[in-house]
């Protein structure tokens, strides 16, 4: 893997990585030329023209074409590219004389490809979606020779490659369907085809001189990693004249009139699309990414062979991983069987199973995977349809899965114990046989005791990942200088692509009960818990500033954003971006107290000097609002001061500032179903995660404390470990993890509702006195709780039952209600273990 930061990266199907040499070419060149607009005429604008003039050439060498064939398009990016087709294809509308055109689409599309359908409703087209199994039946859709002569143009969008599963449909689609040899549906017409292929390019050759597909969107950060916010439209000129536009933006008008409705195309079809100045330095850096990529692989076909031969190495091994049941430790969604590269692209997606065939949630494995510095890609990867086919799930699952609370993109990874996406790992060019070894090593530390490792299974799979690479596994040969990550470096890219290494032939946890802040319903009948001993809170943390340490108190004000100045500043990088113990674990270094009596916040940390912060709120009229964000939610800020600053600056040894939550967003609003809670209005947060107090249980931690001593072989402290989850309360109740049956609980006049378990992270894992990081903790959770990482209950204020300001006392009585549903359990006598 990359050995600067140890990172193993398997999202190449979400974006390359770019090598030194490209960014090195690239900023050579931006000092020894001066790059004016291509709109004016003096030197540097022209020397600008006519570099990205040599760029489109370029392009369509790369894909085996000319100029005489087609156009290239610059646009911001493949979605782009797709939008602009959708405006601009000349459907015929329903409700004419002719014969009405068709918009159909492949379901295994990518999320930008189906959104088209948009566009073509207003215009009045109707949208067909295809399954691929129908396509390869749609022969009896040929039309009747009296038929085919109708000239309503139709549009058919298919990806080359799928980036869900890496599928790669037959290109002869192409002319299959252009010729009418295959119908997508029966309609007369003439069909022109949309070939989606950013996918594709990026670990495949696509030949345009035989493949001649109308439409061809692309991004490049797909295939060079940079530039990023730049793609392509490839438009076959024999259709490129019959594209209509609305809207005409600066640099594509011939001629035109500003008082009368006057406007002349300019006649190149690339300058009539390219709305406005193009992005001309990342045109130019172009030039210089086919330049290197190149120079290090020697062309697309060895990276295909190349990251194929990782992609089935990696398959063959991970489809043979069973538990000493025979259990299979993955699922493997796939169409083929990853023994031909014309089929299959470098792409796979699975699900990790528990021993009972019962799958993981994505967002554990890729917690789990985090704690080993392995990138992976999870969720449905904007391709809904291809999620639905793979995992079985129904239209009606997608909308339930709305209703609670499931949106794409988020980490909620079973609903009602069925999986709402998967993980995906994915090579690149610069991928090497030590990145799947590490993969691979992960699944198997990860689901396999030490004892597992005696079974003749695991056995086995030892010694196939053991063998070594056969001697025509493609390798690239060129060496270039080192470099630091995110970029790839090239003389590593030269050392992993020619190590010779053999490859060979190759229900759920329960789901959460509701997502992290959704609240127990206002009609439930609550049942007090009763019978065992009372339930006092032990321990009161606050954490003044956002992932530094704590700051312990007996007793302390709570207001309504809970407890007072809890969470209310927070450290960020020079980009204004929050950092946390994720990204800089040493901030648990830093110790904030407040003292109420002298109104200031100090801050201490070894071998600094302590410098204090004023409480009151700096409202002068110099103070500067910003807005920032904390978990999706926009927070206004303002800033500490460069005093602050460069004392943070120091202690972290990068570039930071401190900020704190301005007043005027005190009422940041609980953005989620907060139903049985006063209106979101009165829901107040400042910079915590998700909700204003966390809660744990002393009796829990105890049951925790024993897993993670036995698999640690080392005494572990209590203290330790309250500290690493991190708490707002402390309790301690007469069993374990029962807190997660509770709906609401009160401390005096304090009433706070339960909205949801906590779903732990990495940060359970960094030492709060040290800053040291031990991946067992999280992977011990997960393990003693049935693969889940739930630990402590969040709680939030119920505004209309409580009284502010109040105080907060350690010995207080913690008084719980009962879940509606939760069955009341007889006391328990001293000798019973308590499950939990």
């Amino acid at each position: 893997f990359y050995s600067v930061l140890g990172i193993t990266y398997l999202d190449h199907a979400g974006s390359a990585l770019f090598p030194e040499s490209l960014l090195k070419a690239f900023t050579d060149d931006l000092r020894n030329n001066v790059y004016g607009n291509p709109h004016s005429q003096n030197i540097s604008s022209k020397l600008t023209y006519d570099t990205i003039e040599h760029v489109r050439y370029r392009i369509l060498q790369h894909f085996n074409t000319t100029a005489e064939d087609y156009t290239v398009i610059f646009t911001s990016g493949c979605t782009a590219a797709l939008k602009l087709v959708a405006e601009a294809f000349p459907w015929i509308p329903e409700g004419t004389k002719q014969t009405s055109s068709r918009f159909c689409f492949l379901t295994d599309s990518h999320t930008s490809v189906v959104g088209m359908r948009g566009i073509t409703a207003l215009m009045n087209v109707l949208s067909v979606p295809i399954k691929p199994k129908e396509l390869l039946l749609s022969e009896e859709n040929r039309l009747p020779a009296e038929e085919q002569n109708c000239t309503t143009p139709h549009l058919f969008c298919y990806p080359a490659q799928s980036n869900f599963s890496g599928t790669k449909y037959p290109l002869s689609w192409i002319q299959d369907i252009k010729s009418g040899k295959l119908c997508p549906i029966k309609i007369p017409g003439k069909w022109f085809v949309l070939l989606d292929a950013a996918s594709y390019v990026s670990s495949s050759p696509l030949d345009l001189g035989v493949h001649r597909a109308d439409f061809i969107p692309i991004s490049f950060y797909k295939i060079f990693g940079f530039p990023t916010g730049l793609g392509a439209l490839l438009v076959n000129n024999r259709i490129a004249p019959l594209l209509r536009k609305t809207y005409f933006g600066g640099g594509t008008a011939a001629a035109y009139l500003a008082g009368e409705d006057f406007y002349f195309p300019r006649k190149s079809i690339a300058e009539r699309f390219e709305d406005g100045t193009v992005s001309f330095l990342d045109i130019i850096a172009l030039k210089h990414g086919f330049d290197v990529l190149e120079k290090l692989t020697g062309g697309m076909e060895k990276i295909k062979q190349h990251t194929f031969a990782l992609a089935h190495y990696t398959y063959n091994v991970l489809s043979t991983l069973k538990y000493a049941n025979g259990a299979p430790v993955v699922r493997i969604y796939s169409d083929t069987d990853f023994s031909n590269p014309d089929l299959q692209g470098p792409i796979i997606n699975f699900n990790v199973l528990d021993e009972n065939g019962e799958v993981i949630g994505f967002s554990e494995v890729d917690k789990m995977a985090s704690l080993y510095n392995i990138h992976v890609r999870t969720g449905c990867f904007c391709n809904t349809g291809a999620c639905q086919m793979h995992l079985g799930i129904s239209n009606e699952d997608i909308q339930r899965n709305l209703q609670a609370g499931h949106v794409c993109g988020d980490n909620i990874d079973l609903v009602n114990g069925h999986p709402t996406g998967s993980v995906r790992i994915s090579f690149g060019y610069m991928s090497s046989f030590e990145d799947a070894q590490a993969f691979l090593k992960f699944i198997i530390a990860t689901r396999f005791s030490k004892s597992d490792n005696e079974n003749p299974i695991q056995s086995s799979v030892t010694k196939l990942m053991t063998e070594s690479v056969p001697d025509d596994l493609p390798s690239f040969s060129n060496a270039d200088k080192l470099s630091p990550i995110p970029h790839i470096l090239d003389r590593e890219l030269e050392d992993n692509l020619s190590a010779r290494k053999k490859a060979v032939n190759w229900r759920p946890p329960e789901a959460r009960a509701e997502s992290i802040r959704a609240a127990v319903s206002e009609t439930a009948v609550p049942t007090c818990r009763r019978g065992s001993k009372p339930i006092t809170i032990t321990n009161i943390y606050l954490y003044p500033i956002k992932s530094c340490s704590a700051f312990e108190v007996t007793e302390w004000p709570v207001g309504n954003q809970g407890l007072l100045y809890d969470r209310n500043w927070m450290v960020v990088n020079q980009n204004g971006v929050c950092m946390t113990q994720k990204q800089e674990p040493r901030l648990c270094l830093v110790t904030p107290s407040i003292d109420l009596k002298q109104n200031i916040m100090v801050i201490e940390a070894e071998g600094m000097d302590p410098v204090s912060v004023s409480l009151e709120e700096n409202t002068g009229k110099e103070t500067v609002i910003s807005e920032s964000k904390v978990c999706s939610h926009r927070v206004k800020t303002y800033d500490c001061g460069e005093r602050i600053a460069g004392w943070f600056s120091m202690f972290l040894g990068r570039p930071c500032r401190l900020i704190r939550q301005s007043s005027d967003m005190k009422n940041r609003s609980h953005q989620k179903n907060t139903k049985g809670l006063a209106s979101a209005a009165n829901i107040s947060l400042s910079f915590v995660n998700e909700a204003q107090y966390l809660l744990v249980n002393v009796a829990s931690i105890l049951q925790l404390k024993e897993h993670v001593s036995a698999r640690l072989e080392v005494p572990l402290e209590l203290e330790e470990l309250i500290r690493r989850f991190r708490a707002n309360i402390v309790i301690s109740a007469p069993e374990s993890f029962e807190e997660e049956e509770w709906a609401e609980i009160s401390i005096g006049s304090l009433r706070l509702q339960v909205v949801g378990p906590c779903s732990r992270c990495q940060i359970i894992c960094i030492d709060q006195q040290s800053g040291e990081r031990n991946k067992e903790f999280l992977q011990s959770l997960s393990a003693s709780r049935g693969k889940k990482t739930n630990f402590g209950i969040y709680l939030m204020n119920q505004p209309l039952h409580s009284s502010f300001p109040d105080i907060l006392s350690v010995g207080s009585e913690v008084i719980p209600v009962l879940k509606e549903n939760t069955e009341i359990q007889p006391p328990t006598s001293n000798e019973e273990k308590c499950s939990g």
